[in-house]
């Protein structure tokens, strides 16, 4: 046993590029014991991944990276062991979703302006949308229609340039704060963590939220450097808080890993128990 959790991945339930059932079989061929499925705003995927993991003999956290701003800032709450049937955050989530469904409309429009033409019908083709999917749409989709038609060489090139925060067709409407969202994943039974706090550039907000209510930090990401990693594992240890870790894996696309690549950031599998 490699004792070795990723506890940050994306299935097609959002915006990965591989089904949930996919994403388990690659953990276990990467000898991971567990592996978290955290799609954003829903939690569709987590039944078959569940499924897939009792076939494949790895272990299955269920979770969510729930969609929040504090500040001017897109936070992300990662929630842990999680009820996945509980029908009141099923109703919360489909409500951010809701709101992630106009700030595409809001982006798409502000490229459209800067000459890239992109169809409501075109962002939906990328996400592989049909009516009877709950799953949710977000920028990443946005930005491999835009490698697609060739206006950017690869996702981070678009993030880059265009759709991150500060850059052109970059909008944040108003949502949840990161102290709700950590209510929310708590009154489903679930621990709160937040998620990659290296991006957000602002560490007396991220100190804030941590003590206000949430449960950890998630040191270890594929964007954080041997720094950063060091600096968040010790603020959560001083205060008694948990520290984990995973990959923020999406996909691959021509070779290219958003964020990172599954296993690239894992923390020790027993940390597992304190969410199942």
């Amino acid at each position: 046993m490699n004792n070795k959790a990723d506890l940050h991945s994306h299935t097609t339930a959002s915006d990965g590029m591989f089904s949930p059932t996919e994403n388990v079989r690659m953990a276990k061929e990467l000898g991971l014991d567990a592996l978290a499925i955290t799609d954003h705003d829903t939690l569709s995927g987590i039944e078959e991944a569940l499924e897939a993991g009792k076939a494949y003999g790895i272990v299955v956290v269920p979770g969510v990276e729930i969609s929040t701003a504090d500040n001017g800032k897109d936070i992300h709450i990662l929630g842990y062991g999680i009820s996945h049937e509980d029908s009141q955050l099923q109703d919360r989530l489909l409500s951010l979703r809701d709101v992630r469904n106009r700030r595409n409309a809001d982006i798409l429009a502000r490229l459209n302006q800067l000459g890239m033409s992109i169809s409501q019908e075109e962002l939906e083709v990328a996400a592989g949308k049909t009516q009877n999917s709950d799953g949710s749409v977000g920028r990443p989709h946005i930005a491999q229609v835009l490698v697609d038609k060739g206006y950017v060489d690869n996702i981070r090139d678009a993030f880059e340039k265009y759709i991150g925060e500060g850059k052109p067709a970059f909008v944040n409407p108003p949502r949840i704060t990161p102290s709700e969202a950590v209510a929310w994943i708590h009154e489903a039974g679930g621990t709160a963590i937040i998620a990659h706090p290296g991006l957000y550039n602002d560490d007396d907000l991220v100190l804030s939220i941590l003590d206000a209510g949430a449960d950890g930090l998630e040191a270890y990401h594929s964007d954080h450097d041997p720094q950063m990693e060091q600096r968040y594992r010790q603020w959560a240890e001083d205060r008694s808080k948990l520290v984990t870790g995973g990959s923020d894996f999406h996909g691959i696309k021509d070779g290219v890993a958003f964020h990172g690549t599954m296993g690239s950031r894992w923390i020790d599998s027993s940390i597992v128990n304190r969410f199942i």
